[in-house]
């Protein structure tokens, strides 16, 4: 599946209005990223695609020399997951 890039969002589809699976997030003046949503369609549920999603907002903020946030559970509890150790700063409620 093909990730897209466009205005603080990854998705998935051919439509940027009506993705079949995006992720979305805020930017704060700390260079930090809040990972605020992840949404699948359901007829694509079950293949990974949202950790596809996760992977690819991690790699930009590592690019970019961002550190994440997360309000979002699943981006959550999928970026406490060692590998993303290096990006992932804890959920947004944990933060000043």
């Amino acid at each position: 599946m093909n990730i897209k890039y466009n205005a603080d969002r990854f998705f998935s589809g051919d439509d940027p209005g009506k993705p079949l699976a995006e992720i979305t997030f805020t930017r704060r003046e700390d260079r930090r990223l809040v990972v605020d949503h992840t949404f699948t369609d359901p007829s694509l549920r079950g293949q990974g695609i949202g950790r596809k999603l996760v992977e690819s907002v991690a790699r930009y903020a590592r690019e970019e020399g961002y550190k994440l946030l997360a309000t979002c559970p699943y981006a959550r509890k999928v970026l406490q997951e060692p590998e993303f150790e290096d990006v992932y700063a804890g959920s947004k409620e944990e933060q000043p």
